[in-house]
């Protein structure tokens, strides 16, 4: 054939291609409607097939622990700011608590895809002033306070008694003694 003849219908197939990818889908039926959905104020949220509903919290969590999983590199510079101003700019280990109010809110779900947030929940009751050195944070939100052990008093005397004992190897007699017999070597 002729290639001049050709030239002519690669052009309007082409053009067409590019008037098809420009045309914006009709947003009626751009999500399927299965079933009822749930209306939540402007949203209309539809639900899987396998989804199971959360049990309702009797109140919102006061606090959220917060973990970076995925890596900062060729992240957009403000998703960067924010894990810097959360805290989460050094290792994919680190953990901040934030409190749940509606700014910090807004942050984290600019960054959710980068991060993990789990409610912090307090099953033997919130830490007073005196418990915060006794307190550990669970993987899972858990915050549990081991309340203070007792001192025995028995160890406390032996500890002390063999310390004050002369006849004790401490690093220190071990060291001079060392150091005198290698420089006497006989």
């Amino acid at each position: 054939m002729n290639r001049a003849f050709l030239a002519p219908l690669q052009f309007q197939k082409q053009f067409i291609r590019t008037m098809l990818l420009r045309q914006q889908p009709n947003k009626k039926h751009v999500y399927k409607k299965v079933g009822n959905g749930k209306r939540f104020e402007r949203i209309t949220y539809y639900a899987r097939d396998d989804f199971k509903e959360p049990e309702q919290m009797s109140e919102p969590p006061k606090l959220f622990r917060v973990q970076r999983f995925a890596p900062l590199v060729h992240r957009i510079y403000w998703e960067r700011k924010i894990l810097f101003d959360l805290g989460l700019i050094n290792d994919t280990k680190d953990v901040a608590i934030v409190k749940n109010t509606p700014e910090n809110n807004v942050l984290l779900w600019k960054v959710k895809h980068l991060v993990s947030v789990e409610p912090i929940t307090f099953p033997y009751g919130e830490p007073t002033e005196d418990d915060v050195k006794h307190t550990k944070l669970n993987e899972n939100g858990e915050c549990i306070v081991h309340k203070k052990i007792g001192i025995d008093e028995r160890r406390v005397e032996e500890a002390e008694k063999f310390i004050k004992d002369p006849k004790r190897l401490d690093q220190d007699t071990l060291k001079r003694e060392a150091l005198l017999r290698w420089v006497r070597s006989y």
